[in-house]
């Protein structure tokens, strides 16, 4: 069985209204990102950043995947497929993808401020119940904190991304520019030969030795597109 690799952005979610950070009317425009996603923000004011996050949650809760997300998890019928997805949302998971790696957090998991990684005092919250109130503390003693990769933290998960895109068949990437490191490098991870596909209504530059077949589409109408391509064979 082919293993598809894919890696997914911000235009992955934008079609179920989840609004992106770094767009016109993004995230950004509202809240410095020094603020609500760095460490130095976290230590200044956790009351802030907590609430910034139960806002995003309280979002998250109201929708749902959309078709794109569907198609993704539907590849998993004739594929061994991997999402890598620097999206903090749940909606690969929602849409029925088995193996998704966060590269940038989990917006629905809370997390040790002393030590994120650790395991035993990350709390899973559901939809019901997604307010986490500020100066609730983790099992630690430290205060409970958004299980995000703030600006500057290391990405914990990147080497396991990039161990998948080495052994890819086919590579896609969706709805990401390709201007976040470090994961935009996964590119360079790929086999030579390999096809490598971009799913993007809007131009992207792409660089290094791979031949990168733009579809300019959204999530939904590009991953249609695709499947089409896949079931000719011709990829």
């Amino acid at each position: 069985m082919k293993k598809i690799v894919l890696l997914t952005g911000a235009g992955m979610s934008a079609e179920s209204g989840i609004k992106t950070f770094r767009d016109s009317d993004g995230l950004w425009e509202n809240y410095p990102v020094e603020q609500v996603a760095s460490h130095d923000g976290w230590l200044a004011d956790p009351t802030l950043v907590t609430e910034f996050y139960n806002a995003r949650r309280s979002e998250l809760v109201k929708t749902g995947p959309n078709d794109g997300h569907r198609l993704v998890a539907a590849l998993e019928k004739d594929y061994d497929v991997t999402v890598v997805t620097q999206n903090v949302d749940n909606l690969h998971e929602q849409a029925g993808s088995s193996h998704v790696i966060h590269l940038h957090g989990e917006l629905m998991k809370v997390c040790s401020s002393r030590d994120t990684e650790d395991p035993r005092y990350w709390q899973t919250l559901t939809a019901a119940d997604c307010r986490v109130e500020p100066g609730t503390k983790a099992g630690d003693g430290s205060l409970l904190r958004p299980y995000i990769v703030f600006f500057g933290e290391a990405v914990p998960n990147i080497s396991v991304a990039a161990d998948h895109a080495a052994e890819a068949d086919i590579f896609i990437i969706i709805g990401t520019s390709l201007n976040v490191y470090p994961a935009a490098g996964l590119l360079h991870y790929v086999r030579p030969g390999v096809p490598v596909y971009l799913i993007d209504p809007k131009p992207v530059k792409t660089s290094g030795s791979h031949e990168v077949k733009q579809i300019m589409k959204g999530a939904s109408e590009g991953m249609k597109e695709l499947i089409a391509i896949l079931k000719t064979g011709e990829v």
